[in-house]
């Protein structure tokens, strides 16, 4: 994997992603999709009383779980039978009139919809088929969709906006102009607007490939990596400061440079990855691998003549693993802080477990390197070396 998808593309692609399955019976399809159309209804309404968290269930009933939904309780009752609508206390109880047997209970104010009903009695009529939350399931290439005019589709991402603007009786807004498209790709790639003759450039290239010529050379501008850095900064909690009272100035641009570097060398995601989470581990760690792994002490200091030093250390220890699982993982992992996820399959132990990984950095909790944290270690840019050593870090 590599960085060289331009950001609205990704973004597009994550958008097409989410809507480019099956879709769910809103839109006139029959088979239901659970982790889509099924959980959060169940999650709404249900979870509070037959979900996760043990002091607040009511009739030992669970519906976060398919074993709790389909297990049976002492009068051979089940809330959900699949395929059998008579015998699902589910199935019966939420279109029931009788306040007493109604679920939701009309004092809950978790009142389901007659669309929400019907879907849910759907479900459990096509045998109430289960599912993981959509983020633990290998995504699977869809079939592309059957459009009109075929004519307009020069990608598959395009066959899928089509499908729904035909579906929706619109049509598709006139292509750009070059002066807009570059625009567009420049200030996406680069966070800068063209310049007059890189637009006039564009405009006297008439060859087939004259788009493709502007994307390859924004790729290779320096201004590429800057622009992709951005968020993957901001993810990072990457700041030229400390963050608390003086707000002193800390030396981690070196890092940020590094980050930008990689990015321009289209570094495989991997290798980013490694490099950034331990690449001072790695045997015969060089220099610019001992570098990225400053990812983990982009974390704020706290300099102020009160604060406890093992305190600070171990809030810095928490702050890489929520950041680390954050980034890396695409979730939130700080609930299991105190408790085991109650959504996530994520328990309590993992994470201390991960905590003792990046528990063994030798530092002392306080601010000691002049507005940094030991461990530091001194580096030399190619900038500031001799001419006949400017290898790179």
């Amino acid at each position: 994997m590599t960085f060289r998808l331009p950001s609205w593309l990704r973004h597009l692609s994550i958008g097409i992603c989410l809507c480019a399955g099956k879709p769910g019976v809103a839109l006139g399809v029959e088979r239901i999709d659970f982790s889509r159309d099924v959980q959060p209804i169940l999650a709404d309404k249900c979870y509070h009383c037959h979900g996760p968290d043990a002091n607040q269930r009511k009739a030992k009933l669970r519906l976060d779980t398919q074993e709790g939904a389909l297990a049976t309780d002492g009068d051979g009752k089940a809330a959900v039978v699949p395929g059998n609508l008579e015998k699902s206390e589910l199935a019966r109880r939420i279109i029931s009139t009788d306040p007493d047997e109604q679920m939701p209970p009309p004092k809950s104010r978790r009142q389901l919809t007659a669309q929400q009903k019907d879907l849910l009695r759907n479900w459990v009529a096509q045998g109430a088929p289960w599912g993981k939350h959509w983020a633990f399931v290998a995504p699977i290439r869809p079939e592309l969709p059957a459009v009109k005019d075929k004519a307009w589709v020069r990608n598959p991402i395009d066959a899928f906006i089509l499908s729904r603007l035909e579906a929706e009786g619109l049509q598709p807004s006139p292509e750009a102009s070059k002066e807009k498209l570059i625009r567009r790709v420049t200030l996406d790639l680069t966070g800068l607007a063209p310049t007059p003759e890189e637009v006039d450039a564009f405009l006297a290239d008439t060859s087939a490939d004259a788009y493709e010529k502007v994307v390859d050379r924004l790729f290779a501008s320096p201004h590429y990596g800057e622009r992709m850095a951005l968020p993957w900064l901001d993810a990072a909690r990457y700041a030229d400061t400390n963050g608390f009272q003086g707000d002193q100035t800390r030396t981690s641009w070196i890092w940020r440079d590094w980050v930008v570097k990689a990015l321009n060398d289209n570094m495989p995601f991997d290798q980013f990855t490694i490099q950034q989470i331990a690449g001072d581990l790695l045997p015969d760690a060089t220099m610019s691998q001992k570098l990225a792994s400053g990812f983990n002490r982009n974390h704020m200091l706290n300099g102020e003549g009160g604060a406890i030093a093992e305190e600070s250390r171990n809030t810095y220890v928490i702050d890489r693993v929520n950041t680390t699982s954050t980034v890396w993982l695409g979730l939130t992992l700080g609930c299991c802080q105190c408790h085991d996820h109650k959504y996530d399959p994520f328990t309590q132990k993992e994470y201390y477990q991960l905590f003792a990984y990046f528990n063994n950095l030798p530092e002392s909790g306080g601010v000691d390197a002049g507005g940094n944290a030991k461990p530091v270690m001194k580096i030399s840019t190619p900038a500031t070396r001799p001419a006949r050593s400017r290898t790179g870090w």
